[in-house]
This record gives C-alpha cells, sequence and structure tokens, in this order.
C-alpha cells in the first residue's frame, strides 16, 4: 500500500497501513491526527525533525519484527528503529496489542495510541527507559505531553515494557 505523506515544517510523516485490521481505527490513518498527538513533543528543546514513517501492523507482523529485532517471541504493542538524519525512523505499531492493552486498562483505543506514538517518538529521539532515572526521565515527557492532550496519566499503576 502506499504511504501517505504529511510534511509540517520540516517534519515529515509517511502512514502505511499493512493490516486490514487498522480500518477500525481510522484516526491512526490520518496524518494530520497523528502529527497533533506528537505536537507537545514536538514544542520540546532538542527534538529533531525529519522523515517519520508509521507502519500499521497486526500481532503476526509485528510478532516477526519482534523476534527479528529483539529476540523475543510474541506480539509488543511498539517498536522503534532510529535513523539517521535527515530520516528520524521508523515507528511499529500493532493493532491487536493496543486493543488489548487499552481494554486491559480501561482507556480508550485513541488514548493508549497517543500513549503509544509519543513513546515510540521519544525512543526515536534517544530517549530510553533502561534505568530508573531514564524510565523517569522518559515517563515525565510522556506524561505531560499526554495532559496537553487531555489524556490521563499512562503509568498511574504500570510501566511499558
Amino acid at each position: 500500500m502506499e504511504p501517505d505523506r504529511l510534511s509540517s515544517g520540516s517534519l515529515s510523516i509517511d502512514i502505511a497501513v499493512q493490516s486490514e485490521l487498522w480500518d477500525a481505527a481510522s484516526k491512526a490513518k490520518d496524518e494530520d491526527w497523528v502529527a497533533a498527538q506528537l505536537a507537545p513533543v514536538l514544542k520540546l528543546e532538542g527534538i529533531r525533525r525529519g522523515e517519520l514513517s508509521i507502519a500499521l501492523l497486526d500481532d503476526s507482523q509485528m510478532t516477526a519484527l519482534n523476534s527479528q529485532y529483539r529476540g523475543k517471541d510474541g506480539p509488543t504493542n511498539v517498536l522503534s528503529f532510529p535513523a539517521g538524519a535527515p530520516l528520524l525512523g521508523d515507528i511499529a505499531l500493532c493493532y491487536e496489542t493496543i486493543a488489548r492493552e487499552a481494554a486491559d486498562k480501561g482507556a480508550s483505543f485513541e488514548g493508549h495510541l497517543s500513549h503509544l506514538l509519543i513513546h515510540g517518538f521519544l525512543h526515536l529521539q534517544g530517549y530510553d527507559h533502561q534505568t530508573e532515572a531514564e524510565a523517569i526521565e522518559m515517563e515525565t515527557l510522556e506524561i505531560n505531553a499526554l495532559a496537553q492532550l487531555h489524556i490521563d496519566n499512562p503509568y498511574e499503576n504500570t510501566r511499558l515494557e
């Protein structure tokens, strides 16, 4: 499928829908919606801009990526693949996993999707959560960005792994 492209200043977004499951989640396919979810992060000092690719996948597609790049069996909600300038990198999002997690948390699909977009984008910026200090820094940025979108703190009871 041809990716859609949005150019906003020095950030361009390509979205490739690689699973028909995402037809039910039309907001994820809308470049303007994606850009709006990332807007609070783009305001942060030192955030790089460039070309961002987003792949909208299903569990089987994400399982293959997770196995190949992380050596883990099974799907995950989001994977980020940083690249060098002018490319920021790729963010892969998994419909079924995001839907399951949102239901388990009692959150909306769109709210959880927004969180994972921001989380993946911060990974492309070099943020990580391997140590407690890194996790606190990254989570604080996510919580603040989500608050600007009127989305509740997703870390009140859990952490992303």
